[in-house]
């Protein structure tokens, strides 16, 4: 696909170093080593919609932070590391707004001046490739060390080692690792229509390519005519790969695809599925301007949305 590396949270060229990993003491000891700092998800950024901060290591705010540092890797001012603020507390804002669709509260950290954090989403776009390839990979790294503190072979606690690549039980000595959940989500096209759908809870106007997770012993493409017909009933023949987006919401790498449609009726799953539809390229491309009186058009950021671009500039091959 061209420009397939060009999609949000890839294509950085991040050095993630881990030959360095098993030495943590040593690359934090480098005077220019630097971490991004996140809460409960959340990436603190210099302002609204401004870079991630980047704090060297002594800084007054890390005695906010777990014990656990991960080493995301060499970036060109030296080393980065990504850690959790798990011991700060403030006052809360509504539980509704926190629990929305997409958090768009901001929280100030008293050793942090004038900078906030900011739920990843809302920023995703606004931050460089980098930004992004490091707060994509850091939400996902901390968040599997919350989810995944006991060790599943005998249940005791495990440690972070391997500058946080690594959680090794004490007891039993078993090693475990981030986990990344591999999801199909596809664009499946009908002479000149795209099929697309809204979930349940979605906000109003919401609708979205369809997706779903690949199961043990399923290639992609089956992955893609399984889901797409369990959810819809279209039956799919050819599938081809397009681009993939790592999504650390919480742990999953989206492979983008491409599926030619055998059949257009639609049965709908009523547990996945809320509605679905054959969208025409005149009608998305009204959606894409903003102009149709039902339809949003795809999230910014999201590999749906970079999809249905391509689709629709002929840019996918």
């Amino acid at each position: 696909m061209r420009h397939a590396e060009t999609v949000t949270f890839g294509g950085s060229g991040l050095d993630r170093a881990a030959h360095l990993r098993a030495d943590e003491a040593q690359i934090a000891a480098d005077p220019t080593a630097r971490a991004i700092v996140l809460w409960r998800g959340k990436l603190l950024i210099t302002s609204e919609n401004g870079p991630l901060v980047r704090v060297p290591l002594d800084h007054s705010v890390m005695a906010d932070a777990g014990n656990v540092r991960v080493f995301l890797g060499q970036d060109d001012d030296g080393p980065v590391f990504a850690v959790n603020l798990t011991s700060w507390a403030p006052e809360l804002p509504d539980a509704e707004q926190m629990n929305a669709f997409l958090d768009a509260t901001l929280q100030q950290h008293p050793e942090t001046g004038d900078a906030v954090f900011a739920e990843l989403r809302a920023i995703m776009t606004s931050l460089s490739p980098r930004d992004a390839e490091l707060a994509s990979t850091a939400r996902a790294v901390l968040g599997w060390h919350d989810s995944h503190k006991f060790c599943s072979s005998c249940g005791e606690i495990s440690n972070a080692v391997d500058a946080g690549w690594r959680r090794l039980c004490p007891v039993c000595d078993t090693s475990h690792f981030p986990r990344t959940d591999p999801v199909v989500i596809m664009l499946i096209v009908a002479d000149d229509e795209v099929l697309v759908g809204r979930s349940p809870g979605w906000p109003e106007g919401m609708y979205s390519l369809l997706a779903g997770f690949v199961e043990p012993g399923e290639t992609m493409e089956a992955a893609v005519r399984r889901e797409v017909f369990e959810e819809s009933g279209v039956r799919v023949g050819e599938v081809s790969y397009l681009a993939s987006q790592p999504w650390a919401f919480p742990s999953s790498l989206m492979f983008g695809c491409y599926g030619e449609a055998t059949t257009k009726d639609i049965t709908l799953d009523p547990i996945e599925l809320e509605d679905a539809r054959w969208v025409s390229r005149l009608e998305m491309e009204q959606i894409a301007r903003g102009e149709h009186p039902t339809i949003l058009p795809a999230r910014k950021g999201a590999i749906a949305h970079f999809l249905l671009e391509n689709w629709l500039t002929n840019t996918l091959y």
